[in-house]
C-alpha cells in the first residue's frame, strides 16, 4: 500500500521505516530535507498516486497538527485519508474530522505506543473514525501493530482512539509511580543491599512483572543508584487531561492524580523517586534525562533506527 508520511522524528522516521519492511511505498516529508522523501507538503501529496491517497500526520500536538491538516485538506480530495497519529487531544478531533468532512476527506485519529522500541517490536495502535476509513487503511495498522491477535483496537468513532491513548498514558503515570516509589523504598533500607537485584528477581513470577519493570532493570544496569541522573519528569500533557476527563465524567483516578501532582513536584525540586521514573522514560521513549553533574541532559536511551528531523511528541508521559 501506498502512504505520504509527515513527521520523521524518533516515532515517525522508525514507523516509515518498519512500513516499508513490510512492503509498503512510503513517501516521507520532513523539515529536515536530509531525511525527507519530498521537498514539502505539495511535493508529498503529488507524489502519491494511488487512491484513496492516505496521508499519516506524525507531528507536535496543537497549532502544528492543525497548520498540516489544514494544508492537507486543501491539497487532498474527496474520499482520501488523513491519519493524525500524535498525542492530540481527543477533543481537537471532531473539529478536524468535520472541517475534512466538508471537502469530503475522510478522518482517522490513531493513538500509537511503542516508543522508541517500535521498530522491531511493533506499534499499540488505539484508532477512532469510520468503519470505511479503518478498513481502508487496515493494511497499514497491520504492518505497524506487533504480531499476533493483539496491539490495535478500533476504539470508536472518531475523538475514541486518541481518548483511549490518554487514558493509556494516564494509566502508565501511576505504573511507573508505584515502581519507582517501591524502587526508592529500597535504596532507603539498610537491610537491603542489593536493590537491582530485587527488581531483577521480580521479572519473572510475579504479579508484577511487566515491560516497566523490564525496562527499570535495564536502567540500573547502566547506572545502579542512579546517580547520574537527576529526580526531575516532564508531564507531556495527557496525564493532565485524563484527570480533567475524569473530572468531567465524575470519576474517581486518585491513583492517577497523585501520579500527576508527583510529577509536578518533581520539576520544583530533586525527587529520588522521580529518577526512576525520569530513568524509564528514557527507557521506552528516548526521552532526555536530566543530570545532576550539569544542566545537559544525558542522552536518550539507544532509538533502534531512527532518524533525527522533525520534533513530535513521544508515547508515553
Amino acid at each position: 500500500m501506498q502512504l505520504g508520511l509527515i513527521g520523521l522524528g524518533k516515532m515517525g522516521g522508525n514507523m516509515r521505516e518498519r512500513l516499508r519492511r513490510g512492503g509498503h511505498t512510503v513517501i516521507g516529508y520532513d523539515t529536515n530535507p536530509e531525511i525527507s522523501d519530498a521537498k514539502d507538503q505539495a511535493d508529498l501529496v503529488a507524489q502519491l498516486t494511488d487512491s484513496p491517497r492516505v496521508v499519516w500526520v506524525m507531528v507536535p500536538a496543537g497549532k502544528v497538527t492543525d497548520a498540516v491538516i489544514g494544508e492537507l485538506g486543501d491539497r487532498l480530495s474527496e474520499g482520501d485519508i488523513i491519519i493524525d497519529g500524535g498525542n492530540s487531544k481527543w477533543t481537537h478531533d471532531q473539529k478536524h474530522a468535520d472541517q475534512l468532512a466538508e471537502k469530503g476527506i475522510r478522518f482517522i485519529d490513531c493513538g500509537v505506543s511503542g516508543g522508541v522500541w517500535g521498530l522491531e517490536n511493533g506499534y499499540a495502535l488505539m484508532c477512532g473514525g469510520s468503519e470505511d476509513a479503518v478498513a481502508a487503511v487496515m493494511p497499514i495498522f497491520e504492518t505497524l501493530k506487533p504480531e499476533g491477535e493483539f496491539g490495535f483496537v478500533h476504539a470508536g468513532e472518531v475523538g475514541a482512539g486518541h481518548f483511549a491513548k490518554m487514558v493509556h498514558n494516564g494509566i502508565e503515570y501511576g505504573l511507573m509511580q508505584a515502581y519507582a516509589e517501591g524502587w526508592e523504598l529500597l535504596e532507603a533500607s539498610d537491610i537491603v543491599t542489593h536493590v537491582p537485584d530485587v527488581f531483577e528477581s521480580w521479572r519473572e513470577g510475579t504479579v508484577i512483572r511487566s515491560w516497566l519493570l523490564d525496562l527499570m532493570v535495564r536502567a540500573m544496569d547502566a547506572d545502579p543508584h542512579l546517580e547520574k541522573i537527576e529526580g526531575y519528569a516532564a508531564d507531556s500533557g495527557e496525564g493532565r487531561w485524563t484527570v480533567n476527563a475524569a473530572v468531567d465524567l465524575g470519576v474517581p483516578v486518585p491513583t492517577i492524580s497523585a501520579a500527576l501532582f508527583a510529577r509536578f513536584v518533581s520539576q520544583q525540586e530533586d525527587s529520588p523517586s522521580m529518577r526512576m521514573v525520569a530513568a524509564m522514560r528514557n527507557q521506552f521513549g528516548g526521552h532526555a534525562v536530566k543530570s545532576d553533574d550539569d544542566a545537559d541532559a544525558v542522552p536518550p536511551a539507544p532509538t533502534q533506527g531512527s532518524t533525527p528531523g522533525q520534533a513530535q511528541v513521544q508515547p508515553g508521559a
